[in-house]
């Protein structure tokens, strides 16, 4: 298994519907046999330009180890959920 870090972006919901949508993918993850080490919830923040028509998001980076084909599917995941704005999946260096 190698190290990865996920950041994604989620819409400004409120803190149950957050809470709900990282719950989802920290579940992703350990269903397909990975180990979620950290989830930091950033809060809030203005965007650099807009997106979607939103000026803010919620930032969330999340340090996780699994293997490629668990990336593939949570990168699959997170293209098709709407609550998602943008995200970036980075494997980690030695």
């Amino acid at each position: 298994m190698n190290a990865y870090e996920v950041m994604y972006i989620v819409k400004p919901v409120e803190d149950e519907a957050c809470e709900a949508v990282i719950a989802k993918f920290e579940k992703l993850i350990t269903a397909n046999g990975g180990n979620v080490e950290k989830t930091d919830r950033w809060g809030k923040k203005r965007l650099a330009y807009e997106i979607q028509d939103l000026n803010e998001g919620i930032y969330v980076l999340v340090t996780f180890q699994a293997d490629a084909a668990a990336v593939k599917e949570l990168d699959r995941v997170m293209k098709i959920t709407d609550e998602v704005l943008r995200h970036m999946i980075i494997r980690k260096g030695e």
